[in-house]
């Protein structure tokens, strides 16, 4: 070998050796995601609200991994959580009709069987089981007996949130595995405990409850909702401290059968999601920041 090729040689070999012991450049952090939940509460037609949530908060780079919701919050989070978008949401929402919820009885439980809502609901998701969910879901609900909170996360979807939804003295009472239950708002009106419970880093609260201040209630839908919220907010005082934000859209003056006013509910939503947008941002950076 000639000296050309000999000092060619080693210097190739020296340029490999330090190639294999420089350290690679350091890799960018990623910063970890959060669990984000969003507990929709009960509030009946009040309840198109939250369609306006969830929407203008996927606009604003905002998805829920888990949903949780307590009767109006649980109809619109069962069919939120089964996989379509906030404008697929809003689509579908316009086209309900409040006859697709009338089954009248005769019965001094409730002049409301609650089928139709059960059959509604499993149309809207395709057949899907809580468990089969895109996303994780719980339906909040109160057992009638005991008074004690209930959330089922798998079984019947619809049978769920009719039991969920089982407003007292409207909806008849919903049997399953033995045991009746009615509306979930009765002791979880916005169920920000049962997001953690499934898992949730940051919950994002929707209140739509009607507050005992304003114009005087009437007819019978305007008295109950009124009476109901009266006899759970301590309750609800008692499950929004435990959210990281809570967003309050402005339907106040949306009674809880004003079918014909979803349009100006949505958009009361999709205004008050946008201006807690910030809000929310900032405590996903906190928590990404205490996680280093």
């Amino acid at each position: 070998m000639t000296l050309n090729r000999r000092l060619f040689s080693l210097a190739l070999l020296a340029g490999l050796t330090a190639c294999a012991t420089q350290a690679p450049p350091p890799v960018a952090k990623v910063p970890a995601k959060p669990r984000i939940a969003f507990a929709l509460g009960g509030g009946a037609a009040k309840g198109f609200a939250h369609v306006g949530v969830i929407r203008a908060l996927e606009q604003g780079g905002i998805k829920a991994d888990i949903v949780t919701g307590t009767s109006a919050g649980s109809v619109v989070g069962a069919i939120y959580a089964s996989g379509i978008d906030g404008d697929a949401l809003r689509y579908r929402a316009m086209r309900i009709d409040e006859s697709d919820l009338r089954d009248f009885t005769l019965s001094t439980s409730g002049f409301l069987k609650g089928e139709k809502l059960a059959a509604l609901v499993n149309q809207q998701v395709d057949g899907k089981k809580i468990e089969q969910m895109s996303r994780k879901f719980g339906a909040v609900a109160t057992n009638l007996d005991t008074g004690v909170r209930a959330v089922f996360r798998n079984g019947d979807t619809g049978t769920a949130v009719r039991a969920s939804a089982a407003i007292p003295n409207v909806f008849q009472p919903v049997t399953i595995a033995g045991k009746r239950y009615v509306d979930g708002g009765l002791v979880s009106p916005v169920p920000v405990s049962a997001a953690r419970e499934m898992g949730a880093d940051i919950v994002i609260a929707v209140d739509i409850s009607a507050k005992p201040v304003g114009k005087a209630a009437d007819g019978f839908f305007g008295l109950l909702d009124r009476s109901l919220n009266i006899m759970n907010l301590a309750a609800l005082a008692q499950e929004l401290k435990q959210a990281d934000v809570v967003i309050r859209p402005n339907v106040l003056n949306i009674g809880s059968a004003d079918f014909d006013l979803r349009g100006n509910a949505m958009l009361e939503g999709e205004k008050a999601a946008r201006a807690a947008l910030p809000q929310i941002k900032a405590a996903i950076a906190r928590w990404q920041q205490q996680r280093g």
